[in-house]
């Protein structure tokens, strides 16, 4: 059977002004910054006259272990706000926006699929609106300051050797992880050791998704540390005096990117932090504007259970006073499969025994979910080729664990096809059992929460980690980021630190590699593993095949 890709899909849409959509959601069309017909911003002095309205349900969308299956977390997101329009409620989507380097490498975009979708797909997939390159000039505005201080003087007395801010771009490129800069002479500077990290991985980004608003934004740029003395005292953005350049680079960056689904419903698309080396959520503004304006607010958080939603209830809901109603753990027949041990290549035959098998994966998630005291429910994405009995195997699985597994086809059919789940999402959030609490307290030892997570979310039975590593830790803490959130840098395929090992893994150790504090956007990052913040490109990037037809249409984006 022929399908149309997402693109063909998306080209197909009939898209509403942009002002209709805004006027939707009693946006005044003089507070739309429109970029083209299809996309504009949301003005700051908008969002400050929300300031007192009721919010709405704030509902997450999560999902399972990512595998080479597939498991639609971001075209369920959109489906389910189809959906719950589609059954009365007034309903708003907030999703992030897609990085150039997954694009261009293997894992695609991030605006949905077939008839789940939002629009236009191929700007959001390329510059949209230009906020992932104010986020990179931002950041490498602050590093050219912070060389460009040491050659004039150094009058900080930065120890070189300890700059801690590296440089950033949105692509995917092994080759600049670790380089050395300022060769050539006296004239460019003093040379030192340092590297690049993608855009998505950069603290910049993620104090724009956590910041509540442009002066919130400067405090915590000024609050990043970019370097040590020799005596070891930090020095800051603001002491680099970079903080009120870097908001201003920012300022249009800041405004919340609305654009419309395939249904013409409003959404949200702001901020993009990968969530196996960031926080991996849309942005704080975004949002809590979008609860201003909807009875019901579907959002997601990045890859699995393990990592995004963790993320999300630790960091973005701790920070920014959130209480989502409910969640949602996104599967499919497919993906519990692969779990189960069958080849990408023999998924297409029935194999009810290897479903049965994968399903703990999905166990393991909603029992994580629940334990921070939010409802949950299990959206299993259909694909054409699940059989009947390898749905109700998951869905027996699923009542086991004492939650409900609902069969969706918005990839097919759009809203229609989920009805059954936005009903069930409604009588969850309405049904008042949400209890939402994080994981630790915020006083709880930085190390011990590291532990916590490790122990709870991943079932691993230690973490290790050098002395250095330790004291580290320890001296952050006497410096007084002791309180700060942990922000796990890990691999998305797994609940290990080994991208191979699928299942429901326990027995597990967890090495701690390295730790970086993040003191403008609020976290401690711990890296884990072999992961790392400046992908490559894998063997066959996609890039290969992206081009121009003879229509001046892009193909192979999808």
């Amino acid at each position: 059977m022929a399908f149309k890709t997402d693109i063909e899909i998306a080209r197909e849409a009939r898209k509403r002004p942009i002002m209709e959509i805004g006027d939707k959601l009693g946006i005044p069309s003089e507070h739309l910054l429109p970029y083209g017909h299809d996309k504009a911003k949301v003005s700051q002095a908008f969002i400050r006259s929300l300031e007192g309205r009721k919010d709405g349900k704030l509902v997450l969308v999560t999902a399972i272990n990512p595998t080479p299956a597939g498991e639609g977390k971001t075209t369920t997101t959109v489906g389910l706000g189809d959906g719950l329009n589609r059954i009365g409620k007034k309903a708003v989507i907030c999703i992030r926006e897609a990085s150039l380097g997954p694009n261009f490498g293997m894992k695609g975009g991030a605006a949905g699929g077939g008839y789940a979708q939002v629009v236009p797909m191929e700007e959001m997939n390329l510059h949209f609106t230009g906020d992932f390159h104010a986020i990179t000039s931002a950041h490498n505005l602050l590093s050219a300051m912070i060389d460009n201080h040491i050659y004039w003087g150094n009058a900080l007395q930065i120890d070189a050797r300890r700059v801690s801010w590296r440089r950033v771009m949105d692509m995917n490129d092994r080759a600049l992880r670790d380089i050395v800069v300022s060769l050539g002479g006296v004239s460019n500077g003093f040379p030192r050791q340092t590297g690049f990290d993608i855009t998505v991985a950069s603290e910049v980004m993620a104090i724009l998704c956590l910041s509540k608003d442009l002066e919130d934004l400067q405090k915590r740029l000024g609050d990043i540390v970019v370097a040590y003395t020799r005596d070891k005292t930090p020095v800051y953005a603001r002491d680099i005096k970079a903080d009120g350049a870097m908001t201003v680079l920012l300022k249009d960056a800041m405004q919340p990117n609305l654009v419309q689904t395939l249904e013409n419903n409003p959404a949200f698309v702001h901020g993009g932090p990968f969530a196996n080396i960031a926080h991996g959520c849309n942005s704080v503004i975004a949002t809590k504007t979008a609860l201003k304006l909807g009875e019901y607010v579907v959002t997601e958080a990045g890859f699995g259970a393990d990592l995004g939603a963790e993320k999300f209830f630790d960091i973005k809901c701790r920070k920014a006073g959130l209480k989502p109603a409910a969640a949602v753990i996104v599967a499919t027949v497919r993906a519990m499969k692969m779990n189960g041990g069958v080849a990408k290549a023999d998924l297409g035959a029935e194999n009810v025994a290897a479903v049965q098998k994968g399903c703990p994966n999905l166990g393991r998630h909603i029992a994580n979910v629940k334990s921070f005291g939010v409802p949950v429910v299990v959206a299993i994405n259909h694909f054409y080729s699940d059989t009947d009995a390898e749905i109700a195997a998951v869905k027996a699985y699923v009542a086991e664990q004492g939650a409900e597994a609902i069969l969706c086809k918005h990839w097919a059919n759009g809203s229609a096809g989920i009805e059954d789940l936005a009903r069930k999402v409604v009588e969850m959030a309405e049904g008042g059992s949400a209890n939402f609490a994080p994981l630790y307290p915020d006083e709880m030892p930085l190390f011990q929460k590291i532990e916590t997570i490790a122990k709870r979310i991943y079932h691993a039975d230690e973490v290790i980690a050098d002395k250095s590593v330790r004291e580290q830790l320890k001296a952050w803490e006497a410096a007084g980021y002791g309180h700060l959130p942990v922000c796990m840098a890990k691999t998305q395929y797994s609940f290990t630190t080994d991208p191979n090992v699928r299942g429901a893994p326990t027995g597990h150790s967890v090495p701690v590699r390295e730790v970086r504090l993040s003191a403008g956007a609020g976290f401690i990052v711990v890296i884990c593993g072999e992961i790392m913040t400046m992908p490559g490109l894998p063997k066959v990037p996609s890039a290969e095949v992206i081009r121009l037809n003879d229509a001046g249409h892009v193909e192979g984006l999808f």
